[in-house]
């Protein structure tokens, strides 16, 4: 109530008072729901407006606790029990007998150990920023303790949101890397242009996420675009997450000059794993491979080097490298990419190696469709597979594609038994 008197002085108490600055305090009165006297002051509105600020910074890190409070302790005894069934699948099977049953095993049970420890460290980090907070109530005008407790939130979220996501992604080799290979389509020269945008669509996402890219390969054109370009994402889940980008991706445009028929360029995209651990150990015969090489030049004349292309005759898949600096190296990844796309194959087709692969049941990515970009007259993008339309393209150029991602895991996760 002192507050409110000090809006309603007498006209004895203040020599002179313009109107306008009568109508400034009683908005600034409305506005602010403290105990607090109204200034002219910048400092006291900044102080204000910081006040409202950190109201909804301590919400969002109370959000993030609850949230923490509710999921990591069931979590976290659901992994240990998975945990401690590994253990006694481990001493109970005979490894040495059966070298592929005890790799799967091993891998499980590492995964599971990895699991806990985060969930016990989101358990800390959650703990903490209770603590944080708590110290800041005490010393309500120290907005560092909320700036650091928010910090330590933040941390927190995102553990929540990778263990959620990994429960989605029990998919053969989703939580692997991905090798994300994209080729431009033999329509026109937009087609090149259009490849180099989708580049930059995926290294835009991997920055806003915060995951790690590197374009390995890239293969220029006269045109001012790329005819190919190869990402690899090097953490854990890529190719879970990116798996629904595989297929071909349309920059739709309609023709402006009257033609009935659009304007349409194509780039194929092709998702395969990179495995971050051990590699499995898949043998293709030497008298199943076709190896050709040729001599290709970097951004600078001086630099030569190989591309190793590598064919699996019997389902005539072919993967290349040009990224490394010789042809071993080369002829490696290349081979290492045929394998991994080779499991995912067997895999799709429900089949227990790859010599029993049907060839004619190998799903090209040029035969199905994931995305249409319209350019003109509005701009829109719809996903294919799943429905999903975002109106703004701009937006998702600049890499914010995770609507699609999550789309496309929620499409997949029926599949799997969690």
């Amino acid at each position: 109530m002192a507050a409110e008197a000090a809006f309603r002085r007498s006209p004895a108490s203040t020599p002179w008072k313009s109107p306008s600055s009568t109508n400034k305090r009683s908005k600034t009165n409305r506005f602010l729901h403290f105990n607090v006297r109204a200034s002219h002051s910048i400092d006291d509105k900044n102080k204000a407006y910081k006040q409202l600020g950190l109201f909804s910074l301590k919400k969002k890190i109370e959000d993030v606790i609850l949230r923490a409070e509710m999921l990591a302790p069931t979590a976290l005894e659901l992994e240990e029990a998975r945990r401690i069934k590994q253990e006694e699948m481990v001493r109970d099977h005979d490894l040495w007998n059966d070298p592929a049953k005890s790799n799967e095993i091993l891998v499980k049970l590492a995964e599971s150990v990895k699991m806990v420890d985060a969930l016990k460290d989101l358990k800390y980090k959650a703990e903490e920023a209770k603590l944080i907070a708590q110290l800041a109530e005490i010393d309500a005008v120290n907005y560092s303790l909320f700036e650091q407790a928010y910090d330590a939130s933040l941390a927190i979220n995102d553990l929540l949101d990778k263990y959620e996501v990994s429960k989605l992604l029990r998919g053969p080799y989703e939580m692997e890397g991905a090798c994300v290979i994209i080729s431009a389509g033999s329509e026109s020269k937009k087609s090149e242009v259009w490849a180099e945008q989708l580049l930059s669509m995926y290294i835009n996402w991997a920055k806003k996420q915060g995951y790690r890219s590197r374009v390995v390969e890239k293969n220029l054109s006269k045109n001012g675009g790329i005819k190919s370009a190869t990402i690899e994402f090097e953490f854990e889940y890529a190719y879970g997450f990116l798996l629904g980008e595989r297929g071909i991706h349309c920059m739709i445009r309609s023709s402006r000059n009257g033609s009935v028929h659009d304007e349409v360029s194509s780039v194929g995209v092709d998702v395969v794993p990179l495995f971050l651990g051990t590699t499995p150990d898949l043998q293709i015969s030497d008298d199943d491979l076709i190896l050709s090489s040729a001599l290709s030049f970097g951004d600078k004349q001086s630099q030569t080097r190989y591309t190793v292309c590598v064919q699996h005759i019997p389902t005539a898949l072919s993967f290349q490298s040009s990224g490394e600096r010789s042809y071993f190296a080369n002829q490696i990844k290349a081979l290492n990419r045929l394998k991994a796309k080779l499991l995912v194959v067997a895999n799709e087709q429900g089949v227990s190696g790859i010599s029993s692969i049907k060839a004619e049941a190998v799903v090209d990515v040029w035969q199905k469709e994931t995305r249409r970009y319209m350019f003109h007259p509005g701009k829109l993008v719809r996903d294919v597979k799943t429905g999903l339309e975002l109106p703004d393209l701009n937006s998702v150029l600049a890499g914010n594609i995770e609507p699609f991602i999550t789309a496309h895991i929620n499409t997949r996760q029926s599949n799997f038994t969690i």
